[in-house]
Formats: structure tokens, sequence, C-alpha cells
């Protein structure tokens, strides 16, 4: 059953750092589609790699006291570790460094300077260091970078363009002719109305303050611009020639049938990289998906926090396959995902250690026990049999059409909802009963045989989501994966055939207070590697999994990450968001009628808030700065329709807003003047 060909690419990680949780979670994501994709029958190539040029490597690189060479091999070496580790199945790793990429950087320069859309003229304007982007001073908010709310620089030099403006107009023709191509659609809209509708400038393709980047061949004072030079990894990995001689691979794989990227840099792919595209008369990709992030809990993840989570970290303390659920079963289609470690350990215990591992568990012991673990259909049919039946058959159905719009994330629970539906079918036909009565052994013995065809359906839907627990159930039940297109129909499990003696533990239930000690000890450890006294933490490795200051994260306290020379916090501005975003929240004075401690926490105060008419019970991380007794009577800004939480067992209904410095320093935010409680904040 073959589909065609699906070629499926991620961004190319740059080699600046070891990739944390939130860089890993795209290549978990992409791997799961491309795994998906082949089990559907297609001829799938899926390409990542590492970004390794630009004046952000030249410098940490020089403060590594290593060439910038050596510095992007070890780190682009730690990048495919990571990778492999995550069992991610990609068919070539490219690196920008790689001499036949290089080369061809090289040739597609001087092709579109030969053909007039690269122009040699000289650039006065701000650069952003960090996000390696050029700014026009009206393009700066607050002479700040516009995309990351960073300090920029004063740049004049002699650079080669881009003539983007030329190509723009047929950029918004085929966006809007092809509604598919940028996805979701919230990220299309930000597109066109910021940048193509009012007008793009000219790009600057090259520079000439640093060295470190690919030499225009021609005029070898200047290295070609790392965009530029990153974006054509899409082509040249799979044999694109600007001489026209592409390989066999080119000609069968382009175009890309999915770009996976972060909306963080969705403006590089869906205008920058489809102009360059037009320029060398080649399609363009079928579709660019702009993946939302994975934010920790208390705020955004820096060494200075002492909050940032790498993928091996979480992998040693809780395996390959429970990170990989995590990540694609939290993360939604268009909003941002949380992640903290409390949260990991309530989704590990209740969804695979109870819901799978379980089940599995269950059903094997009953086979072994009842039937010295010989599985037989023997054909005592009960009306209950017939929805479970339903249910299993009709997941594929489903999974496919949520995988079709790249909602993993619901796929996943339709999965999960299959187990879910196993075990509703334990408790409904009670094994444990039927054995009993050896008048019911014909009818144990079909409901033991629905239940290990059931998981055997569900284990074959899992591969690609969990590669490694999908095996594993298989071969506990002496199971061949059923075959994609038999996913929908019931029965292919041989009759006779015996299930392991000893069932294997798939997920072991976790204590959250033996997981929070290791945490602590990783904590102090990012702590001292990054020369930060554990006194300055700001809400790190925490125990109720919360921030410092509410139920769900610090108003306002993600972005006051350092400071610039002058001693001014460095703002670190979030996505823009929506007047319609803003007015779902609901915000209001409220007045602390009662205040304590929770126990077996160093940083909760547990606060009963007045708003109104109403009282909720709100905690906070707050209690370094604050005693319960000085909290009474105050009045205070409450953030009033946050989805309650329980933080360290006890439930919050809300958040109270505070403040916080460059040290991580809270205080309370207050209304200016004496405003009765309820009033609401707009």
């Amino acid at each position: 059953m073959n589909k065609g060909k699906y070629y499926i690419t991620t961004a190319i990680t740059y080699t600046s750092g070891k990739p944390h949780i939130g860089n890993t979670y795209e290549i978990i994501l992409a791997d799961a589609i491309a795994r998906f994709r082949r089990q559907e029958g297609y001829d799938v190539f899926f390409q990542t790699g590492t970004d390794e040029h630009g004046i952000k490597i030249e410098e940490k690189a020089a403060a590594a006291g290593l060439t910038p060479k050596e510095f992007v091999d070890q780190t682009a070496g730690e990048v495919r570790r990571i990778w492999d580790l995550m069992d991610t199945s990609y068919d070539k790793f490219i690196r920008t460094t790689d001499a036949d990429h290089e080369c061809q950087v090289q040739k597609i320069f001087k092709k579109l300077y030969d053909k007039g859309d690269i122009y040699k003229g000289s650039y006065e304007g701000w650069y952003c260091v960090p996000d390696e982007s050029f700014w026009t001073e009206s393009q700066l908010v607050d002479g700040k970078c516009p995309d990351c709310g960073r300090p920029v620089q004063k740049a004049s030099e002699e650079a080669y363009f881009f003539k983007m403006s030329k190509y723009a107009d047929r950029l918004i023709e085929h966006i809007n002719t092809h509604p598919e191509f940028i996805q979701p659609v919230s990220r299309k809209n930000e597109m066109m109305n910021n940048f193509l509708l009012p007008g793009l400038q000219d790009l600057c393709v090259s520079r000439t303050s640093f060295t470190w980047g690919i030499p225009v061949d021609f005029d070898p004072k200047h290295v070609v611009y790392v965009w530029l030079d990153a974006l054509v990894n899409y082509i040249t990995g799979i044999g694109y020639d600007a001489d026209g001689n592409p390989t066999e691979q080119f000609e069968k794989l382009w175009p890309a049938d999915l770009h996976l990227i972060g909306k963080d840099i969705i403006r590089f792919h869906t205008i920058y990289w489809p102009i360059f595209l037009m320029a060398l008369d080649l399609p363009l990709p079928k579709q660019v998906f702009g993946h939302p992030w994975l934010i920790q809990s208390d705020g955004k993840m820096s060494k200075s926090r002492g909050n940032v989570i790498y993928a091996d970290d979480l992998v040693d303390m809780f395996g390959v396959d429970a990170v990989r659920y995590f990540v694609l079963h939290e993360m939604p289609f268009e909003n941002d995902g949380v992640i903290s470690w409390e949260l990991l350990v309530e989704r590990i215990n209740s969804d695979l250690a109870n819901t799978l591992g379980n089940l599995v568990n269950r059903t094997i012991s009953m086979s072994n026990k009842y039937f010295d673990g010989v599985v037989a259909d023997k054909g005592a049919a009960e009306a209950v049999d017939e929805d479970l039946k339903a249910v299993v058959t009709g997941t594929k159905a489903k999974v496919e059409e949520k995988m079709a719009s790249l909602r993993v994330a619901d796929s996943l629970t339709e999965i999960f909802n299959l187990f879910k539906r196993c075990n509703k079918y334990i408790d409904e036909t009670e094994p444990w009963v039927l054995a009993k009565d050896e008048v019911k052994s014909d009818r144990l013995a079909t409901v033991l045989y629905n239940l290990v065809e059931s998981i055997t359906i569900g284990a074959s839907l899992l591969k690609s989501f969990m590669p490694q627990t999908a095996q594993r159930i298989l071969a506990q039940l002496s199971a061949e994966e059923v075959a994609y297109d038999k996913l929908d129909s019931f029965g292919h499990y041989a009759n006779g055939t015996k299930v392991t003696d000893a069932p294997e533990i798939l997920f072991a239930r976790l204590d959250v207070k033996e997981v929070m000690e290791k945490v602590e000890a990783l904590v102090a450890k990012q702590m001292a590697e990054a020369g930060i006294s554990p006194e300055a933490k700001s809400g790190a490795g925490r125990s109720d999994g919360s921030s410092d200051t509410g139920s769900s994260g610090a108003a306002g306290a993600e972005n006051a990450a350092s400071t610039d020379p002058s001693g001014e916090i460095v703002l670190e501005m979030k996505p823009e968001i929506t007047f319609d975003d803003f007015g779902k929240m609901q915000f209001a004075v409220g007045e602390v009628i009662a205040c304590e401690a929770v126990e077996k926490s160093k940083k909760l105060l547990c606060s009963q808030v007045k708003i109104g008419d109403q009282t909720k019970q709100i905690v906070s991380g707050i209690k370094k700065w604050y005693s319960p007794e000085e909290m009474v009577g105050k009045k205070v800004m409450v953030l009033v329709n946050l989805k309650p939480a329980k933080l360290a067992g006890v439930l919050s209904e809300g958040m109270l807003l505070c403040a916080e410095d460059a040290e991580g320093n809270l205080a309370l935010m207050a209304p200016e003047k004496d405003m009765p409680s309820g009033a609401e904040i707009c």
C-alpha cells in the first residue's frame, strides 16, 4: 500500500547550546507525524539538522576558547545525541557546515545575483544578535527588537540585498489561493496583516562584520546571511543543484509536504523562504505548520532561574516514551502547552501507569490465572461486546482524521479512549465473577480474547507515538502488529496464542515527593553551573508545581529575566495577543480575609480572598516576601477566572498578580486608591 512520497522537515536547530525540552518537542512531534505517515503507507523522507553559522556562534566559540568549527562540532553532536535518545526516525541529519551544502549556498547566491534578485548596497539600521535580524527604526518596539524584545545595536556596513518586494504580490496570491499553505490559520493572518500587506522591504542577505559564515565566492569579504544559508537546507539536503543537475531524490521529494517549525520563526519560513523558492523557479512547500511553544509552568526557561528542563534529564527519571507521551499529549493544536515536573508525574500515574499499564497487566495476569496464558475466542458473545468492538474498530478513522490536520494531541487522546473503554469493559464483564462459575468458562475466555485483541489494535495505533511501549505490549501479548488497513476490523489475534508468563510493568507509579527531591538536586546543579546562589533562584524546581505567585504562573514574571548595563530590566516580550484574547481574562480587586501557610511547602501561602459577593481560595508562592499575618486585610489584584488547580494538594481558584524584578523579588500588585472588593480591573 504505497500512497506516494511524503517529505517532512523540521527547523534546523541553532548550535548555540544544548537544546531544552521546549526545543526537543519539535523533533518528537515531527517524528510522530513521520511514523504515522509511514504506517499509512507513504514513502516518507524525514529531514532535520543543525544551523551552524552566524555571529552568535562566533562569539560563543571565542568565549569557550574554541574555533567556531570546533564549537559547532560539539554542539551539533549533542543535538544529534538527544534526537537519537528520543527515538526519532529521521532519514537525514543535515549540518549547514556540510561541504555539499556550503557549495550549493554559494551557487544559489550567485544564481540569484546574476538574475538581478540580489544587489549590492549598504545597510544602516538596527541589528538583533540573538535573532540574527536587521530592523529599521520604524520597526522597533520601544527601541527594542520587535520579535524578542531584547536590545538591538546600531549597524552600518556594506551588504547584499534581496528584492523581496518583487515577489510579494505573487506570494500574497499564493497564500490566498492555497488556504492550507500556512497553518494554523492564526499564523497566516499574522503574516498577511503584519508583514505582507503593509509592504516588504528588501532583505539583507550578507554580512561583513564577522567571518563565521559561507563566503560569497565572488566577493569573499562578505558571508551569506544566516537565514538564506539555513533555509535552503530543505533543498540542498535532498540533492538540489543550482546548475540544473538535481539528483533523482530531489526530483522525487520536492516540493516538501510539510515544514514543521516553531511559531517564533514562521515569518522566515512563510515569507522569506517561499520568495527564495520563487526566485529559483521552484514550487513552494505544500504546507508550513507553526506549532506552539512548550512553556515551563514557572516561567521562561532560563539557567539563571534554575528552571531549564532537558530531555535527557526527563528520560533518566521517566523513560523515553513517557516523555514522548507527555509532550505530544499536552501540546494543544494552536495554544502553548505547559510542562512541570508535577504534571509529568500526574500524567504518568493516571494515563500511563493506570489507564494503560494496569490494563495490560490485568489482562495478561487474568489470562495466565484462568487459562494458563492461552487466549482463544470461544464465540460466547454478549451485547456488551459490540460496543467495545465499535469503539476499538472506530478508533483508526478518528486518529486518521485528527492526524490529517496535525492534531497530534487529539489523536493520542482517541487511542487512550480505546484503552479506557477496555478498562470499562473489564468492569462491565467482571472476569473474576465469571471465573467462579465453570459453566461460564467460554464466556470468560471470549472476554479475555476481546481484551487482548483490543489492546493489540490499540498498541498498533500507538506505535507512531510511543514506539518502544507499543512493541513491549505486543511482545507481552505474543502478538503481531496489525496492518494499518486492518485496524478498523476485529479478530486478528490468532486463537490459541499464549501470552507471556510474567507481565512486565510498563510504567510504575511515581511518588511526587521522591521525584521532586531529585529535581531539587538537578536544580542545584544547574544553579551551580550558572554561578547562581540557591537563594537567588526564583520559583525553580518547587515542590508545589506552581510559580511563586499563583496556580499556573506569575503574572508578568516571565519577562523580567535580566537587566541591561544601565540596570534597567530587559523585558522579554511574549507573542502579541488580540483584544479578544485579553477579554477572556477577568481581573478584579480582592481583599484577603484569611491567610495561612501551606503544610509541607516552604514557599506557599493559602489566602481566602473576598471578591465582591464570593470568596476564593488562592495559593501563592509568596511566603518568602509576606507572612500570613501581614496578608490579612490587603487589597490585591486577582485573576479571577483562572482554571482551578491543586498545588501541594491544596485547591487554588485564581492568581494574585505580582511584579518581579531581575533578582526574583516579588511585590503584590494593589490598586493605587482604595477600591471596594470586587471592583473590576479593566
